[in-house]
């Protein structure tokens, strides 16, 4: 979808503009400290290149022609994919802020495509390893790309994702960010629920506090998303069938993670 940036319709450019600073100027520091997103997202070496995890990637693919629902096939493809997205991630060395490229949404995605595929042979038993790599390639890729309706599933997916996670490894860090991730997906209700999972296991009176404040502060960002898809949907419903492009691919014609 694409916003129209006369009259009425400008402020609504602007408006989401400033919220896509909120997806991404967040910095995901929870109590443990700031996360580095490279290792957040799997990120197995700075140095590996892009080329030659798309050509294990092909060659998984090939395997899986002929022997399509093979868990561990679609297992090491999915971690391929997420590699080759994050070797195309770099470092600004202006702004020090990590940069998803177009390239990296796209291997993002396609990992996305395999996840499904891999959930489906997993049946109730998911790899909980795999899952934090989904849960937080799905984040940057809605972080990263340009906001639509899209953008919410994929947070959404995000959420499910890291529930995985959480309910097979139950921690302060695993508890907070999928309290995160639901705030985002506004999903308000469930993300309460796994704030207070994640303050029952502080071990201090300072520690309760300070996951009290800051996810707090997360809810309060994820707020004003609510408001943004509430715009998003008048903007599509006064666009008709007018193709309008979508401004949200990135500030300042840069799309950027904070680390």
């Amino acid at each position: 979808m694409v916003f129209d940036t006369s009259g009425k319709r400008r402020h609504v450019v602007k408006f989401v503009y400033a919220i896509l600073a909120i997806l991404m100027g967040s910095s995901l520091f929870l109590v443990v400290g700031p996360v580095n997103i490279g290792g957040l997202l799997g990120n197995s070496s700075s140095t590996s290149s892009s080329a030659v995890f798309e050509e294990q990637a092909a060659n998984l693919e090939r395997k899986l022609k002929k022997n399509p629902t093979d868990e561990d096939l679609l297992a090491a493809l999915f971690r391929t994919r997420v590699n080759a997205a994050n070797a195309n991630i770099v470092v600004n060395p202006t702004t020090q802020r990590q940069e998803v490229p177009a390239e990296s949404i796209t291997q993002f995605q396609r990992a996305a495509e395999v996840w499904d595929r891999y959930l489906k042979q997993a049946g109730g038993e998911p790899n909980p390893g795999l899952a934090q790599l989904a849960a937080n390639a799905f984040f940057a890729t809605a972080a990263n790309s340009p906001v639509s309706n899209k953008s919410f599933v994929t947070l959404e997916e995000a959420s499910d994702a890291q529930r995985i996670v959480a309910q097979a490894r139950p921690s302060l860090n695993s508890l907070s960010t999928l309290a995160i991730y639901q705030y985002f997906s506004l999903n308000f209700a469930a993300g309460d629920k796994s704030k207070q999972q994640a303050e029952a296991l502080t071990k201090t009176k300072a520690e309760a506090k300070a996951v009290t404040k800051q996810l707090a502060e997360y809810r309060k960002r994820a707020k004003k998303l609510t408001t943004v898809k509430k715009e998003l949907e008048k903007a599509q419903q006064g666009t008709g069938k007018q193709a309008l492009e979508n401004p949200l691919g990135g500030i300042g014609g840069e799309s950027t993670m904070s680390p």
